[in-house]
């Protein structure tokens, strides 16, 4: 129960890495609530496996386009506590194509998303939590950021630009004793990657030293570190978790 009393958003909390990560708050005693563009499917089956956290007012969702800073605001005015402990950015998208092929729109969307969502949601926590001299800001990257996987320059830049703007926030913010920082998973078990073809998956497992796609588990309990009071003189960094790769 390391977050017992303790506030936390998730946005993508309602499928895949995200999803694994509240559902680890919730287990650890934190109020969580969770952000995803519409609600729909993924958050009944989240409210469904956690009656009682729904029950005792510690399970939340709201809807909303992290890439629109308006409707980032409007979440924020409604957030149901006043004090936000931890954000974690964890809202990601693909759409995968090599840069000559590529529409306009898919860059554009992709880098929206995964990067200015991570800004908007950043500059409103910021604001939050320096006024209580205390909070924690953790970004879900990706190693494709330095690997450059063929198809995903878009993917690829945005996570580099997260990192980049976790290094520049965590200096802005440590005075406020707020700690800003990364974890860089892997190739994870997720929806994420399960449309890759069988061959490419194969190929992929085949590059990681452990010689198996990381879980979502694993993932989470990395952030719950980043995310705790006992990493208090951890910050501005990139936590890889993947495998050796």
């Amino acid at each position: 129960m390391r977050f017992e009393g303790q506030n936390v958003l998730v946005s993508g909390g309602t499928r895949g890495i995200g999803r694994g990560i509240a559902e680890a708050f919730l287990r650890e005693g934190a109020c969580v609530l969770v952000s995803s563009s519409s609600g729909g499917k993924a958050w009944e089956e989240l409210q469904a496996a956690h009656p009682e956290a729904l029950a005792a007012g510690r399970l939340h969702h709201l809807a909303f386009d992290v890439a629109d800073f308006a409707q980032c605001e409007a979440a924020f005015a409604k957030l149901p506590f006043e004090k936000l402990d931890v954000l974690i950015n964890s809202a990601g998208i693909r759409k995968d194509s090599i840069v000559g092929a590529m529409p306009v729109s898919d860059w554009q969307r992709v880098l929206d998303v995964n990067l200015t969502g991570t800004f908007n949601l950043s500059k409103l926590a910021v604001m939050k939590m320096s006024r209580a001299r205390y909070g924690r800001i953790v970004n879900i990257t990706s190693p494709c950021s330095y690997f450059g996987f063929e198809g995903q320059s878009n993917y690829a830049a945005s996570k580099a630009g997260q990192i980049a703007l976790a290094r520049s926030l965590s200096k802005e913010v440590a005075r406020r004793n707020i700690t800003v920082n990364g974890v860089s998973p892997g190739f994870i078990g997720t929806e994420l990657i399960a449309d890759l073809p069988a061959e490419l998956a194969a190929k992929y497992k085949d590059q990681v030293p452990l010689k198996r796609f990381g879980t979502v588990a694993e993932v989470a309990s990395c952030v719950l570190f980043l995310a705790s009071k006992e990493a208090s003189y951890v910050t501005g960094a990139t936590l890889e978790v993947t495998g050796g790769l």
